[in-house]
Parts: structure tokens; C-alpha cells; sequence
């Protein structure tokens, strides 16, 4: 059974940094391509980036270029997500997902695994 846990969240101050890490539990793990997504209070999620096996990354979130960084390393089956200089509108709950394939993908629905999501709270 396919389990991906994320860890890391919790509250910080403006300007402060966390870093969040997915655990897959995912045998052939270098063969997803693994996403992070966030949801605000009453907004829908929105997809912040993704890397495949090969360390190709994209990302999509204007709002978060250059603050936030996305690495994985196969050999532990792990994604990381650092996130600098953080702001409140941050906040939300933090998701990682994994989508089968080399190909990376902005769409939810791609992504066939799902973690159960961690709170990151900015304060001003």
C-alpha cells in the first residue's frame, strides 16, 4: 500500500523559513514524478511544483518563484519542499502527491497518490 507522509509544517513568523518532507512508501519510487500542492482557507489547491526522477522541475506558482525550492532524493524516497522568506498569505495546508510516469504534471487528477497534508501557518 502506497503511503505518502508529509512532515515539517507548523507556525512561523514572516520572513521565517520551513523546510517539508514527503516519506513515500513507494517501491519504485524514482519512477513518480512528485508534486506539492497547497490549499488556503476557502480557496481551491493550487499546484506549486514538481520534480521527476531526473531532477526536472517545474512550478507554477508565480508567488513562491525564488522562495521556495523543490528536491528530492530517490536513494531515501523523499520530496523536499523549502520554503524562504515566507509570507502570510503562505498559509495553508501543504500537500505532496506522486503521479506515475517521467512526465511532470500541473493537473490534481494526474496525481494517483496523495498525503494526508501539513498545516504551515505564517504569522505577520
Amino acid at each position: 500500500q502506497v503511503q505518502l507522509v508529509e512532515s515539517g509544517g507548523g507556525l512561523v513568523q514572516a520572513g521565517g523559513s520551513l523546510r517539508l518532507s514527503c516519506a513515500a512508501s513507494i517501491s519504485t519510487f524514482s519512477e513518480y514524478a512528485m508534486g506539492w500542492f497547497r490549499q488556503a482557507p476557502g480557496k481551491e489547491r493550487e499546484f506549486i511544483g514538481a520534480v521527476n526522477w531526473r531532477g526536472v522541475i517545474t512550478s507554477s506558482v508565480d508567488s513562491v518563484k525564488g522562495r521556495f525550492t523543490i528536491s528530492r532524493d530517490n536513494a531515501k524516497n523523499t520530496v523536499t519542499l523549502q520554503m524562504n522568506s515566507l509570507k502570510p498569505e503562505d498559509t495553508a495546508v501543504y500537500y505532496c502527491a506522486a503521479a506515475a510516469g517521467p512526465r511532470l504534471t500541473r493537473k490534481e487528477y494526474e496525481y494517483d497518490y496523495w498525503g494526508q497534508g501539513t498545516q504551515v501557518t505564517v504569522s505577520s
